[in-house]
């Protein structure tokens, strides 16, 4: 397939009698390289560099073992995955309701969660279980916003049960 647009950096070699396009993906990607992405990535290092990874992981760890001892308070959420060192991601499911009733009310109040089988199908049938909710904490979230995560997910139940 040639090239549908040209430019810098898809030749391998031209002459007068013909031009030779370099191995895809090159022959595809003409003009100038994707710069800004080389600078925002290098900004973001130097962002997480100067928090240090040892502090965000603590950060991150808190967060989650707040969620976690706020959440199991609630009648009938059963999290899964309890690991002592596990990454900041915490799924949960409540008992009688589908997961993805959760996220959309959820989702209403403001709170950005993830549903469904979060490609562990085999493990979600192994359990009997149609899905669940998952929430993710990282460097930029807040114990506040944790709240808020408690609090919507008490709303969804009030009106789901």
């Amino acid at each position: 397939m040639p090239p549908y647009i040209l430019g810098g950096g898809i030749i391998t070699e031209v002459t007068f009698e013909k031009t030779t396009f370099a191995e895809a993906p090159l022959k595809f990607e003409a003009g100038t390289p994707d710069i800004a992405n080389v600078i925002a990535s290098a900004a973001a290092l130097n962002y997480v560099t100067d928090i240090g990874f040892d502090a965000i992981a603590q950060h991150e760890h808190e967060l989650l073992v707040y969620a976690t001892e706020n959440l199991l308070k609630i009648e009938g959420l059963q999290i899964l995955g309890t690991s002592p060192n596990k990454a900041s991601v915490l799924s949960y499911y409540v008992d009688g309701i589908h997961p993805y009733d959760i996220g959309m009310l959820l989702d209403k109040q403001g709170v950005a969660v993830r549903t469904g089988h979060h490609c562990t199908q085999p493990l979600m049938q192994k359990f009997g279980l149609p899905g669940a909710v998952r929430a993710a904490f990282a460097i930029y979230n807040t114990m506040e916003e944790v709240d808020v995560l408690i609090a919507a997910t008490q709303k969804a139940l009030k009106m789901l049960r």
